[in-house]
């Protein structure tokens, strides 16, 4: 019989009634199998005697007895079920908090893996196993195993709740959408979940691009913190160097104030202790004489006293010392001259390294600039590289197209700026005339131009040799200490800045304040007549090397 057990399968065993293993088989009279209870509850609570499974009615109540072969292979099959039960219990895992429990297991809850929406139970892998092999109940609709499914039951007629009415934006079943929502527009719960389940993707997308966008941001912050740290580190070191050197220009100041002084005591004592030694020699004398007039007056002795006399009788040659003087220095005016000097000394270091300081700064918005051989005048001049340009003596046959200068020896840079800052340097050296500066994109090409910020020129020129002019309105002329071999260049666009520096003196040439920049900006460069070869040497973008 065990051997027999063994080739029968589980849905065999099943009461079609409680889903369970046999208990006290009986069977009716169409050959169906049921468990006694099972089936005296059943025609008890209906009035028809018939079979559940064939639905075959009996005109009389059926008189069940137990079936004892079936029952021992119930028997035999449930004490088979449940080795296996506990051996699957041991592999499954028990239900957690939060997570739904099998609503058919007995002692430790199991985990669910499904929850029926026809039996309103939940499932795990072991009482799941007949709906999945059951024909019966394979029609059952499974879904992951969620608590309350008697919410899933319209409340009103005990039915599931398998439509949706888009009228009242509820959840309804067969029932209601033939009567509470009759004439409203109700579609199957999968319709509108599909829909809503788009909308969600679609909100989720959403979502997700707001969020890429607020990480953007938030990178957007952390790089603006770390390029602050970067600027903030670096305007500390400047700052500390600034400091220091006026510091030790300070103790430098203070230190030659205190020698000056000391200087002017040790002349002091010098002049007294020279004083003092004559002093005292002549005192050493004078005592050498008084001891030889007093040995000579105690002489005895006519004739030695008499010889003597004419040599003692007289004081030894002395200075006369009623005149002398030895004033004490005089240090009135020295500490405010010694500031006075300091605080000339620090104007000019301050400035010198702000100046630097400055250099350093805008040094930093360099880029890289190349000449424009579409706007450079006939004459010119271009290396390949686009880097250096002079005059020559022969007319180019150029097309004449607007962007081209034709009477004024100039040449525009390939790159425009319209906003933020830009930096870069030309090479003047050995140059008699130049222009350097900055135009903005729809100045006037041909013909006589007059070059101011009116017109939309911002620049420095070069002329006469040793005389430079801001061609401001009106122009400027500026007074160099020296004069510059390298000009840097910078423009602060929305500051409205456009500043000339001689970068090797590290100090500010001239600065066109107050500009209203609405336009692209260029770079300009005009290397100027060579006047019989005295200005041959051409203009050169030079690649900045950041100031130390």
């Amino acid at each position: 019989m065990s051997a027999a057990s063994c080739l029968m399968t589980e849905d065999q065993f099943l009461c079609s009634i409680c889903l369970d293993v046999f208990t006290d088989p009986v069977a009716t009279s169409c050959g169906h199998n049921f468990c006694k209870t099972c089936i005296t509850q059943h025609w008890d609570n209906n009035v028809q005697y018939q079979c559940p499974n064939c639905k075959e009615v009996f005109n009389t109540r059926p008189e069940l007895r137990v079936n004892t072969f079936i029952s021992e292979m119930a028997a035999q099959f449930r004490q088979s079920a449940q080795q296996k039960d506990s051996s699957s219990s041991s592999e499954q895992q028990a239900a957690k908090p939060g997570e739904v429990p099998c609503d058919v297991c007995t002692g430790t809850k199991l985990k669910a893996l499904k929850s029926c929406l026809v039996c309103l139970d939940s499932y795990c892998e072991t009482h799941l196993e007949p709906h999945l092999t059951r024909s019966g109940l394979k029609r059952h609709q499974l879904i992951n195993p969620v608590e309350n499914l008697e919410g899933r039951m319209c409340t009103k007629h005990d039915k599931l709740l398998e439509l949706f009415c888009k009228t009242d934006q509820m959840c309804v079943c067969m029932l209601c959408s033939i009567s509470d929502h009759k004439n409203h527009d109700v579609v199957p719960l999968k319709e509108e979940y599909e829909g809503k389940k788009a909308e969600l993707g679609k909100t989720e997308a959403e979502i997700q691009q707001m969020i890429q966008k607020r990480r953007l941001k938030i990178q957007e912050f952390k790089h603006t913190v770390e390029l602050s740290e970067e600027d903030a580190d670096r305007e500390i070191s400047d700052g500390v160097q600034v400091f220091t050197a006026l510091k030790e220009s300070v103790e430098r100041s203070q230190s030659e104030l205190i020698d000056t002084i000391k200087e002017k005591q040790r002349k002091t004592e010098k002049q007294a202790e020279g004083f003092i030694k004559e002093l005292e020699q002549e005192i050493s004398e004078l005592k050498k004489r008084s001891t030889e007039v007093e040995q000579l007056s105690h002489s005895e002795d006519h004739l030695h006293l008499l010889q003597s006399f004419r040599n003692l009788n007289t004081a030894p040659p002395t200075k006369d010392w009623s005149g002398v003087r030895v004033g004490p220095p005089s240090y009135e005016g020295t500490v405010v001259r010694a500031v006075n000097q300091l605080e000339e000394t620090l104007s000019k270091q301050m400035k010198k390294l702000l100046t630097e300081a400055e250099l350093k700064r805008v040094q930093k918005s360099a880029v890289d600039v190349t000449l424009d051989p579409d706007t450079a005048y006939p004459y010119l001049i271009l290396s390949d590289d686009g880097k250096q340009v002079k005059l020559g003596d022969v007319k180019k046959h150029l097309p004449d197209n607007p962007e081209r200068f034709n009477c004024l020896v100039s040449v525009l840079a390939k790159q425009s700026f319209s906003s933020g800052t830009f930096y870069y340097e030309v090479q003047v050296k050995e140059k008699t005339k130049w222009t350097l500066g900055v135009v903005r994109e729809s100045i006037n090409r041909k013909g006589s131009i007059t070059a101011t910020p009116q017109n939309g020129y911002w620049t420095i020129m070069l002329r006469n040799e040793n005389e430079y002019v801001a061609r401001d309105d009106p122009q400027v002329r500026l007074s160099l200490n020296c004069q510059p071999e390298k000009v840097g260049l910078f423009v602060d666009y929305e500051e409205g800045l456009v500043s000339f520096h001689d970068v090797d003196a590290a100090a500010l040439i001239y600065s066109f304040t107050g500009c209203c920049f609405t336009e692209k900006l260029f770079p300009f460069f005009s290397p100027c007549y060579n006047y019989s070869g005295k200005n041959s040497a051409p203009l050169i973008i030079s690649p900045v090397n950041h100031t130390e």
